[in-house]
């Protein structure tokens, strides 16, 4: 399952594909999405959800952008 997999997601009316891969990480996972030479961890929260860790980040990731792939995740994996 660490095979890179293609998460297209449709952000202010254009479709995006982003490279991911899922890590193993402890007890549970997370998985790194590509986004803009960036990468970024997502992690399960406690609602069920996705939440993008903020590590490595920078102010050229849109938040909107992130909610919006976070939201792909969950109808990945549910």
């Amino acid at each position: 399952m660490n095979e890179p997999f293609i998460i297209a997601v449709v952000y202010q009316g254009t479709e995006h594909e982003f490279k991911a891969r899922f890590e193993r990480w402890g007890y549970t996972h997370r998985i790194a999405v590509l986004i803009d030479e960036v990468t970024v961890f997502f992690e399960p929260d406690e609602e069920g959800g996705y939440r993008a860790l903020n590590e490595g980040l920078t102010a050229t990731v849109n938040l909107n952008l992130l909610q919006t792939v976070a939201e792909k995740l969950i109808k990945l994996t549910h």
